[in-house]
């Protein structure tokens, strides 16, 4: 039988054991930095101003750490044994990972504008689409740590659940933007609530390439 060839489960050289570290801390790292723009947005529906305030600065230096341990595993895979197409596939990994954090710390900086007094129908539906992140981002840690573990039909299984998460943030959005229209907010709120739901999405967006990612590697080692 053919020795699987998992591109993270290489057993020889530091090198390569540092970059499986890294990616599992950068992994890790941006799984902190969704959950931490999740707490915002209960922070903003409970009106607490501080807790907000303190939870999108966490947004802030957790996607600053990812972005640090990006630079690493960019630098590590530049000057790795690894043949060109791994290569490759593991730097669109790793930049698809740095822009679930980016379009997060996006949509914090965007909820840092908006000001108390949304009606109901808005934060409702905001609250199921920071809901949906979540539960996505941690399907795709869930995926990761199966993939490690070459436990490939667990990882593919927590990729098809993503995939079922970005559809139902797509139609989420529809509705959490169907409310912004209905609620006749001021011009400020407006635009940028408009411009939160479209980001929370992206988000959902880019967790979902994420699990194609793993995908495609897990179905090519099968």
């Amino acid at each position: 039988m053919r020795q699987m060839k998992n591109i993270f489960a290489w057993l020889g050289e530091e090198r390569e054991k540092s970059i499986i570290e890294n990616a599992e801390k950068h992994v890790e790292e941006t799984f902190k930095t969704v959950t931490f723009f999740a707490e915002a947005v209960k922070a903003f529906i409970n009106r607490d101003v501080s807790a907000k305030a303190a939870a999108i600065e966490n947004v802030r230096e957790s996607e600053h750490r990812a972005d640090i341990l990006k630079a690493k595993m960019i630098s590590q895979i530049s000057e790795s044994l690894l043949v060109p197409p791994d290569r490759e596939d593991l730097m669109r990994f790793v930049k698809t990972l740095d822009k679930i954090a980016d379009w997060t710390q996006g949509s914090a900086r965007l909820l840092g504008f908006i000001e108390n007094g949304l009606p109901d129908s808005v934060l409702q539906n905001m609250a199921a689409a920071a809901g949906l992140i979540v539960s996505a981002v941690t399907k795709l840690r869930e995926a990761m740590l199966a993939f490690l573990n070459n436990d490939l039909k667990t990882a593919l299984s927590k990729i098809d659940d993503i995939d079922r998460l970005e559809h139902e943030a797509d139609d989420r959005k529809k509705d959490l933007i169907e409310a912004i229209m209905r609620a006749k907010l001021d011009p400020n709120n407006l635009i940028v609530t408009f411009h939160l739901a479209d980001s929370m999405e992206g988000v959902t967006d880019q967790i979902n390439s994420a699990g194609d990612f793993v995908k495609i590697i897990a179905i090519k080692n099968k």
